[in-house]
């Protein structure tokens, strides 16, 4: 017998009470949930399904981590996760066009801006004449400021940032943990003592370039020295990595006062100016000696992202996976001491930028290295274009160390971090 329903505010029935109408409807669908099996046959459980008392509800004895059941099982694989991975993809490709914009931009009004002001029309102009793509010359006086001067600050300021910022992301992803960047490893510092040690000592057998290169082979040195002390029997434990950097560092900070204490006034001077980071004495010259491993190391870092996806599992789950931790790490180091080396040598010791950026992408776009590792370049260029103009602007005539304004904006935003993290999580333990 064919079954009508009422629609919700339809009389009742003749000759039948409200009541009864209310019990009817009930019985009527008690009736279509029994029949529900009927239509849709139910398959047996088997041994291994959520019909075990304690089994979470709605599992059909999936395996844990599993987006969906195997087929047949009649689980439907939840949609919330695809929609969600689509979510973060669409929100990285635009934070990335952001920061792409946002760079542009700062790299056009940084090169007009300061004590000779060039209007950002006539910056535009100048470069289409110089790439013959039409556009006027500025005059003499305005050609040679924007590109002997501004230009090679601006673009070492982009390099720098970038290598920084990925180096920070890598460093953070190797160790697992949110608060390591370069300088705990000793690069840093290493880079300190050779580019002193050239001062101090009077180095000059490779001319202008005599401090670029003592610094870049310190610092290889350096990470050499600390990872192969920190080895012990092939392998190489995160702590004693992290222990041993410590105690590189102290070593070099002893040898930089060393140095120090030896030196003259003038050359007193001129280690204290290096150290405090600055991109004062941009040239073409230390744009070009940078550029080769600035280029090789953005480049060859983010193959790495699928695997730091996996390292931050843990080391046994990643190496149940398919990857060698040991090489990785030894790799990612090497390609960490690169960026990080050629950046020192070129604008001094400039610190928080590989430490707090990719804390900000992080906050924007969550752990993923597939988009923090080629984020944080971008972002640490942003940064440091940002704060190099900050540096020669805000105390005219004078200019800023570089390295003291990032210590004094990033030393605050820090603690905010440590304190946030702390009140929404638990902290870092």
């Amino acid at each position: 017998m064919a079954l009508s329903h009422e629609s919700p505010g339809a009389g009742c029935a003749p000759g039948r009470s409200p009541q009864g109408a209310e019990r009817t409807a009930a019985a009527l669908s008690d009736a279509e949930n029994r029949s529900a099996p009927e239509e849709t046959p139910r398959r047996a459980p088997g041994p291994t399904e959520a019909t075990t008392p304690g089994a979470a509800p709605g599992t059909d004895g999936a395996a844990p981590g599993t987006d969906g059941a195997a087929p047949g099982t009649g689980t439907a694989p939840d949609p919330a996760k695809p929609a969600a991975g689509g979510r973060r993809g669409r929100k990285a490709l635009l934070l990335t066009i952001a920061l792409v914009a946002t760079l542009l931009l700062l790299a056009l009004f940084s090169a007009g801006t300061g004590a000779y002001r060039i209007p950002t029309a006539d910056v535009l102009a100048s470069a289409q004449h110089r790439l013959g793509l039409g556009g006027a010359p500025l005059d003499r006086v305005g050609e040679s400021v924007l590109w002997n001067v501004r230009l090679p600050r601006v673009v070492l300021a982009l390099l720098v940032g970038a290598s920084l910022g990925c180096a920070g992301a890598l460093m953070q992803g190797v160790f697992g943990n949110p608060l390591a960047e370069p300088g705990v490893i000793g690069i840093s510092a290493g880079a300190a003592v050779g580019a002193v040690a050239a001062i101090g000592l009077g180095l000059s057998f490779f001319g202008n370039w005599t401090i670029t290169v003592c610094a870049f082979v310190a610092g290889l040195i350096t990470v050499s020295s600390v990872y192969l002390l920190s080895r012990n029997g092939g392998k190489t434990e995160v702590v004693t990595l992290i222990l041993t950097g410590i105690a590189v560092n102290a070593f070099a900070g002893a040898l930089i006062g060393l140095f120090v204490f030896f030196a003259d006034s003038g050359q007193v001077n001129q280690i204290t100016f290096w150290q405090l980071g600055s991109l004062a004495q941009a040239t073409w010259p230390k744009v070009l000696a940078v550029l080769p491993c600035a280029v090789a190391g953005l480049l060859v870092a983010p193959f790495y992202a699928r695997r730091l996806d996996l390292l931050s599992l843990g080391e046994r789950p990643a190496r149940h996976l398919g990857i060698d931790v040991e090489r990785l790490r030894l790799a990612l180091i090497l390609v960490v001491a690169l960026l990080t080396a050629a950046a020192v040598a070129v604008a001094g010791v400039i610190t928080f930028i590989g430490l707090l950026v990719p804390h900000l992408l992080r906050m924007a776009n969550g752990p993923g290295h597939r988009f923090l590792v080629p984020g944080s370049a971008l972002a640490g260029a942003v940064v440091l274009v940002a704060g190099d103009l900050a540096a020669r602007t805000l105390a005219q005539p004078a200019e800023l160390p570089l390295g003291v304004l990032t210590a004094l904006i990033g030393s605050p935003f820090f603690f905010w971090l440590l304190r946030r993290t702390r009140r929404k999580q638990g902290g870092w333990a």
